[in-house]
This record gives C-alpha cells, structure tokens and sequence, in this order.
C-alpha cells in the first residue's frame, strides 16, 4: 500500500516531466512552422498555441511540487486528468476544432490516467472529454466559435450525418480506450505487486533454510535433557516444604523450564510445521472466533479496536492450529506496535478463484525502513520481551501451505501485513 503510493508518485513526476517536455516541442515545432512557411510569429492560431504550450509547462511545475508537498495522490491525479483535457480541447479549438488532427491527444490522456485511476476513473476522464468534443463540433457546427483557420473548414461545411457519425466515432474511441487501458492498467498492476511479494518472499525462503537446519539440531539437542530437567525438578518439588526456600526455587525453575519448552516448541513449529491436519475451513467464522478470543486477552480489550471486512464462503484447507497461530502471531505483532491504543482492520477478500487475501492492517508505530527486510528472520525482535520467532513461524506456516506472505509499512503511519493463500483452496 505505502510503496505503491510512492510508485505512483514517481510515474506522476515521470508524465509532468514529459508534458514539459511536450509544450517546449510544440513551441518549437510551431515557431519552425511558421519560419518555414513565411507566416508572421505573432499571428493567429499559433499566438494561442504558444500560450497553452506555456501553460502547460507552468502546470507541470506546479504540479511536481504539490507531489513534493505530500498533497491527497488521488485528488492530484484527477485534477490534473481533467485540466488536461482543457488543455487538448484548447489545442484542437485552435488547429481547426472539428477538422483537428489533433483528437488523438484526448487518448493520450485517458490512457495515461488510467495507469492511475484505472478503468472507473478512466470512463469518468472519457466522459469529461467526449462531453468537451461534442460541445466544440456543436458550436462549431452551428457557427458559434471563432474559428481561427479558414471558414471552409468548420464544421457548417458539412452535412449533418457526417458530423453525428464522426463525433460518435471520438467519443466511441475514448470509451473503448477508457475500458481496455484501465483494465490493462490494473491487470499490470497486480501482476507487479505480486511479482514484488513473490520475489520478496523467495528471497527470505532462501534466507531461512541455513537456519532451519541449524535450529533443528538444537531442538533435537535440547528436547530431551529439558524433559528430563523438568522431570527432575518435579519430584524434589513434591519432597520440599512447600514455604521453604527451596521450594521458592524449584517453582522458579518450573517457570521458566515451561519457558524453555514453549521456546523448543517455536523452534519445532518453525522447522517442520506438518501438514497432515489440515481440514476444510470455513474462514470468516474461525477469523471472527480468533478475533473474539484475542479481544477478550486483558491486555487488548480495552484499548484495541478490531474492524472486519470479510467475504463470505472462502473456504481454504490448513490446520486448524496452524492458521490460529498466523491470526494470533499477527494480530498481537498489531497490537504491540500500537503502544497505548489503536484499530486493527481485518479484511478478507477473494479476488481471483486461486488467490485468497488476508490482510492485517493497524495504525501503530510502522516499521523503520532499515528493517523491513528483517523482520520475518528468526530471533530478529525490536521489542526488549519476546523471541523474535513469531513473524518467522507466520511466515514458514504459510509458504508450507504454498502460501506468500508481505510486509509493507511507514514509520508513524501503520503496517500492512498481507497472507497470501494460492493453494490448498476449497471452492463452495
């Protein structure tokens, strides 16, 4: 989410860029124009050519710098969408309006904002310009305009059929430009995302495997003189007086062997996670329960606020404990990066019929950049308590089930953790 908004930037700056560029090639392109054909420089259509090129190159300026600025991206795109259309209505008003050749350029902006607002901003930038030609050939038709080149070419030379089946064809063009470029658009956009992630989480596979074998030897190593520590303990505890100081000490011992096993069970859950239970889940009712579980935690019911948006009837195969433990090990990763109080969101979605989404979104401190690419590495913590193994076990649970799971987050702004399940779905 954070690092799509600033790719979005850095392809607005790219198109400000080349619509200078534009204006300073049609200044020029008419200057040589009109050297070359004798006409005066400071005659009419190219007086009015000249000034849209410097208004062009002026806007881009200014635009590049409410970018800088941080205005709302959105907001930005859809001004500028619009503005541009102005600015091409200009130029076919003043090369000839409805003999143009200039319609083109109306594409050329449709097209452009689609990479950003897709195929429904698309149709709104289509119907903004198709509305602009049909006004122009209208008042071109009926002689309203000033038409800046010679009278034989306005739109009154021509019989009636011929304008109506001409401007069809524009605002036809701009709709089916409109459509197909926003769903291109958005097609490219999710086929980048999900080649990032994928990249992203291969990469920390790879990481992962040293490790992996290193900790099962030290479970193997540890598991059974553990046991048999705990065991020990146990019966000098049943010989002790129980308010003697030995006694004391025992239970300390007891506590913090029960540490080390749930540690070894971690370690256990992270190099062989098996897949042998997994069942049929139906996933908004066990994330509806998980969610009532984890709020009803003292820690959290008072100060955290969870908000859910989930589709109903997607069913994927996993073991039970398996994906309570992903729910949870997010959900408190959420909780803990929200230090006093905050909201968690929730949302599961199932856009395509191998693809299921679960994304875990809070409002806490975010991650620090130098981070990011460590935070699913084991022992790796930030926090004074804990492992460092719960983002790990997250992540190795889900690529066993041949999942992908994301991080993308802005320091002061929130996280965004998404889990991505390709397999084991189940279709109702």
């Amino acid at each position: 989410m954070f690092s799509i908004e600033k790719s979005i930037n850095n392809d607005l700056k790219k198109i400000f860029l080349y619509r200078a560029l534009f204006a300073i090639i049609l200044v020029f392109s008419t200057f040589l124009f009109c050297v070359g054909k004798g006409i005066p420089l400071l005659t009419q259509p190219f007086v009015s050519l000249y000034i849209i090129s410097i208004l062009i190159f002026i806007s881009s300026f200014i635009y590049t710098v409410l970018i800088n600025r941080g205005v709302q991206t959105s907001s930005l795109i859809y001004s500028w969408a619009v503005v541009e259309t102005f600015f091409v209505t200009a130029i076919i008003y003043v090369t000839g309006s409805f003999e143009s050749i200039f319609t083109f350029l109306y594409l050329i902006v449709i097209i452009c904002s689609s990479i950003f607002v897709f195929y429904k901003g698309s149709l709104i930038i289509a119907t903004v310009s198709s509305l602009q030609y049909c006004i122009v050939a209208g008042l071109d038709y009926f002689g309203i305009l000033n038409i800046f080149t010679n009278t034989l070419y306005q739109a009154s030379a021509y019989n009636q059929g011929y304008i109506i089946a001409k401007t069809i064809i524009v605002v036809v063009a701009c709709y089916a430009i409109a459509l197909l470029s926003g769903m291109l658009a958005l097609s490219a956009k999710n086929a980048k995302h999900d080649l990032k992630v994928t990249q992203g989480h291969l990469r920390r596979v790879e990481r992962m495997a040293a490790v992996e074998e290193v900790l099962s030897g030290i479970t193997h190593e540890i598991k059974n003189p553990l046991a048999s520590l705990s065991g020990s303990i146990q019966l000098l505890k049943e010989n002790a007086e129980p308010r003697s100081s030995d006694y004391r000490l025992m239970q300390i011992v007891l506590r913090e062997t029960q540490r080390l096993h749930s540690i070894v069970n971690d370690f256990r859950l992270f190099v062989k996670p098996e897949t042998t239970d997994a069942i049929v889940l139906k996933l908004d009712v066990i994330i509806a329960e998980i969610i009532e579980l984890f709020l009803n935690a003292p820690e959290y019911n008072d100060n955290i606020k969870v908000v859910t948006r989930l589709d109903n009837n997607i069913n994927i195969k996993i073991d039970p404990i398996h994906f309570k433990q992903i729910m949870w090990n997010l959900l408190t990763n959420a909780a803990q990066a929200m230090e006093s109080a905050g909201e968690i969101q929730v949302i599961l979605e199932q856009p395509a019929k191998d693809r299921v989404y679960l994304n875990i979104i809070d409002t806490g401190c975010g991650i620090e950049e130098k981070n990011i690419d460590s935070i699913f590495d084991p022992f790796f913590t930030t926090r004074e308590e804990g492992t460092g193994l719960g983002l790990s076990i997250v992540h190795k649970l889900v690529d066993n089930y041949r999942g992908i799971v994301d991080c993308e987050s802005v320091p002061g702004s929130g996280t965004v953790f998404t889990v991505i399940f390709k397999g084991h779905i189940e279709h109702s």
